[in-house]
This record gives structure tokens, C-alpha cells and sequence, in this order.
């Protein structure tokens, strides 16, 4: 006889007609979309797409889908979840509704792009007013600019689909380049403005496709941010990228709009005169970490008069930061005395070299805005046709929004929940169980009093329905 000792309890199963809910805790995201308007902003948009009289309306199918990609669902099929949970979710459209929905929306690409910009320009104006003192165009200024990430990943995928193609590492599928905003370490996690669909044999320093998913990303950005004559206040964004951004096509664009920028940059070849000035540390200045503490191991120092720049936009300097290379780090040939040396160009007006390297090098957020949207959509495209795919695109960017903007509108400022990334909204949120039952010819959702997160439950859930009642009345900010 084999004794055994559990790890976890063996309890029977049996099977019920209750209303239970597996997926209770998405009622905060479903709850806070309803309050934004969500609905009537999409039928304003997107009508054209579904017949008359038909019953799930764009509203319904988008707001749907979109609950579901943030919730962890992967395909149009999981809508199954929601379905299954009507007196919660309301009637979810059926995966041929949805078909029907973007084959239609398809037909007409040019359509359906711009009813989406025209939506994120409107939720994003509606839900930055309701921020109040942490609207991101209030808090934008001229020294202190909103921030945007521009940066290109690969999506692999494992089929034939309309303009997959081999990608530069060997696999095969597409190379979306991404936009999105960055609020900053302590104010959350940002937003994505844009997500361009690409073949995967295109690169991620091509100078066009900046230009356009810029385009796409300022197209968005709402009303706050227009100054006394109706033109985007350009002097208040900075935009920044990796040295893929660096072309000089790319950033003399960026100057002509009046934009400033911050870039990295690959350093020429040095000669022995530079070698020997870069490990004389005499003229360099500690560097800050993203507290704004100094290091002891990393340096920092105004180039531009040292090594020449050709052909940039007026004003561009060049910076050098200098820390030692990390375990492991194989040393290339500009890297001298042990020192790994990085560089990046900015036409910033600050001129505090230890401020701008910590906020160029905070660039590197956006590579977790990225994973989120892959994590919610963007890395498993369902469709054959590249439209399709490039739709299902945006609505990955409409699902990581929603949640931002959860954050951002309804958390009281300072809140823990307020920097939590998509994984961990979904395990210790979304994925709370609950009971539906009538009382007094109401419906009411009961939750345990023991979940982790019943506290921050009720302060969206409250937070919501005071959002709801204040655009209701007019108001939108507090």
C-alpha cells in the first residue's frame, strides 16, 4: 500500500443550475465601459457595419470583445465566457455576429480607422477630464512634456495569413510598430495611442513608418492639448525611441512639427582621441536612477561639441552615459575600461544632462506597454486577411486602454492598483468568482467578503456609477 499526503484537499464535484460567475470580477471593467459612453460613441461610428434592425449593436460586439481580451480571452470563440453569463454581461453576440461585424468592417478599412480614431479621441478627452489634477494634457508642459514611445516588436504567428513573411530573427509573421504614452513610474502604467500592423520583413528603423504611426498616435490625442488656435500644442510632446528613431528623415520630421524628441543613438567608430577623453571621467557628472537618487558607477556627459553630428535638425546635442558593463555583457569596441558607453540625441530644452539620461533611459517602459498588448490580443491575430488582423489589432489597444483608463479615471491617486500591469488585474481581479440573485425584483452580484481585492471591487464598482452620474449631469471632472 502506497501512502499518499495531499498537497491540496479532495473535494467532490457536482454540477448546479445556480447563477454562478467564474468571471464575476470583470463587472468593474464592463461596469466602467458603460459609464464612458462607450455605446452611443460607437453607433455613431460604426452603424454602417450591422444591419438596421439588428439586435447586438457595434457597441455590444466591441465593448464585448474587448472585456474578453482583457479578461485573458484569446480568440472571438472565448466570448463563450461572457455568454455564458447573460445577467451579467447582458446578451453577448454569437462568434457569427462578430464574423459578420468584421467582415463588413473590413470592406471598408479607411471606414473603420477613422471611426476608430474618432472614438479613442473622444474616450481619451472624456476620461483625461475626468482625472482632474492628473489629467496627462494639464500636466504637460513645456520643461516637463507628455511622453510618447514609438517602438517596433515582432508577432510570430504559425499559419498562412495575408502579408506574413519572414522576419529578420528567422521566424515568420509580422512587425507591428506601437505607440503609447508613458505617465511616468509612480502614475501608472500608460496608454497605447496606435499599433500599425506590418509584414514581418519590414524594419524597425524604416524613417516612413515612423512618420505614419506618429501620425496615428497625434491624431488621437484629444482637445486639451490643442492651444488658442485650434493646432496640436507641439512644444508640450516629446517623443521618444530607440536608436531605430534616429534616422535624420525621421527627426527633421519631428522638428519641422515642432516636436521635441529624445532618441538613441549608435555611436560612430571612436578614434584613440575619444577613447582616451571618455575614460577621463574628470568633466563627467554622476547619473540618476529613476528616483532621482545619483549612482556611483554610471556617468554622464554633454557631447556635442566633441563628437560632430551632421545633417540633424538644429539644436539636436548628443549625450554619453558611461556604467560599467553587466555580468555576463560581452564588451564591443567602444566599450573601454570596463565601461559600457551609450549615447542619445534630444533637442529638449532642459539642459540638466543627469535629469534627461534618466528620463530617456525610462524609454524602456514601453517595451512592458508592448508585452501587455501582446499578452491582450496582439500576439495571436485570428484572421487571414491583413485588415482583419490589423482590427483585431486595435481592439487589443481598445482593452489595455480600458484598463488605463480604470486606473487613471476611478483609483484615487496614489492607490497600489494604480501601477498594476494586465497579468495581475486578471489573477487578483477579474478572475473573482461571484453569484448572481434576485431580490426585491433587482439583480445583485454577490462576492465573497474574503477575496484579496473585495475592498478595491467596491471602489471601482462605486467609482464607476459616480462617473456614470456625473457625465449624466454634464460634469466630468472633479
Amino acid at each position: 500500500m502506497i501512502n499518499t499526503i495531499r498537497v491540496f484537499p479532495s473535494v467532490p464535484v457536482s454540477f448546479s443550475g445556480q447563477l454562478l460567475v467564474s468571471h464575476a470580477g470583470l463587472n468593474v471593467l464592463s461596469s466602467f465601459v458603460d459609464a464612458t459612453g462607450f455605446g452611443a460613441l460607437c453607433e455613431d461610428r460604426f452603424s454602417q457595419f450591422v444591419p438596421e434592425r439588428a439586435v447586438h449593436r457595434p457597441g455590444r460586439i466591441l465593448g464585448s470583445l474587448a472585456v474578453m481580451l482583457a479578461g485573458g480571452g484569446e480568440h472571438v470563440s472565448d466570448l463563450d465566457v461572457l455568454r455564458n453569463s447573460p445577467g451579467l454581461f447582458g446578451q453577448v453576440p454569437s462568434n457569427a455576429t462578430v464574423s459578420s461585424f468584421v467582415a463588413r468592417a473590413t470592406g471598408q478599412p479607411e471606414a473603420f480607422a477613422h471611426g476608430f480614431t474618432t472614438l479613442s479621441r473622444r474616450l481619451r478627452s472624456r476620461i483625461w477630464e475626468a482625472a482632474g489634477t492628473r489629467n496627462p494634457a494639464v500636466l504637460a508642459t513645456r520643461l516637463d512634456p507628455l511622453l510618447i514611445d514609438i517602438d517596433a516588436t515582432l508577432v510570430t504567428v504559425h499559419s498562412e495569413k495575408e502579408n506574413s513573411v519572414g522576419t529578420y530573427k528567422g521566424g515568420y509573421g509580422f512587425a507591428p510598430m506601437v505607440a503609447s504614452i508613458d505617465y511616468g513610474s509612480e502614475n501608472g502604467t500608460g496608454e497605447v495611442l496606435a499599433a500599425m500592423l506590418r509584414p514581418g520583413n519590414k524594419t524597425a528603423n524604416n524613417a516612413k513608418d515612423h512618420i505614419t504611426v506618429l501620425a496615428e498616435a497625434l491624431a488621437q490625442l484629444p482637445e486639451a492639448l490643442l492651444d488658442g488656435h485650434g493646432n496640436l500644442d507641439t512644444e508640450r510632446i516629446l517623443v521618444r525611441t530607440d536608436s531605430a528613431g534616429a534616422s535624420r528623415e525621421f527627426l527633421h520630421h519631428l522638428h519641422s512639427m515642432g516636436l521635441q524628441f529624445s532618441t538613441s543613438f549608435a555611436l560612430p567608430v571612436p578614434n584613440e582621441r575619444f577613447i582616451h577623453w571618455i575614460n577621463d571621467k574628470e568633466h563627467w557628472e554622476p547619473a540618476l536612477d529613476q528616483h532621482g537618487n545619483q549612482r556611483h558607477d554610471a556617468w554622464v556627459i554633454d557631447a556635442t561639441k566633441v563628437i560632430e553630428l551632421k545633417d540633424y535638425p538644429d539644436g539636436t546635442r548628443l549625450y554619453l552615459r558611461a556604467e560599467p558593463l553587466h555580468p555576463g555583457a560581452k564588451a564591443s569596441l567602444f566599450d573601454v575600461d570596463g565601461h559600457r558607453v551609450t549615447a542619445f540625441l534630444t533637442n529638449a530644452p532642459r539642459w540638466n544632462v543627469a535629469f534627461l539620461d534618466a528620463r530617456h533611459r525610462a524609454r524602456a517602459r514601453c517595451e512592458n506597454r508592448i508585452k501587455t498588448l501582446k499578452n491582450t490580443g496582439l500576439g495571436k491575430l485570428p484572421f487571414n486577411a491583413f485588415a482583419a488582423n490589423q482590427l483585431w489589432a486595435d481592439l487589443a489597444v481598445l482593452a489595455v486602454n480600458f484598463v488605463s483608463w480604470m486606473q487613471l479615471a476611478v483609483l484615487p491617486a496614489g492607490h497600489g492598483a494604480g501601477v498594476w500591469d494586465m497579468k495581475r488585474w486578471r489573477y487578483r481581479v477579474f478572475s473573482i468568482a461571484g453569484k448572481l440573485i434576485s431580490s426585491a425584483r433587482q439583480r445583485r452580484l454577490l462576492i465573497p467578503e474574503a477575496a484579496p481585492e473585495a475592498s478595491l471591487f467596491t471602489v471601482l464598482i462605486d467609482g464607476s456609477a459616480r462617473l456614470r452620474h456625473r457625465w449624466r449631469q454634464g460634469r466630468r471632472a472633479t
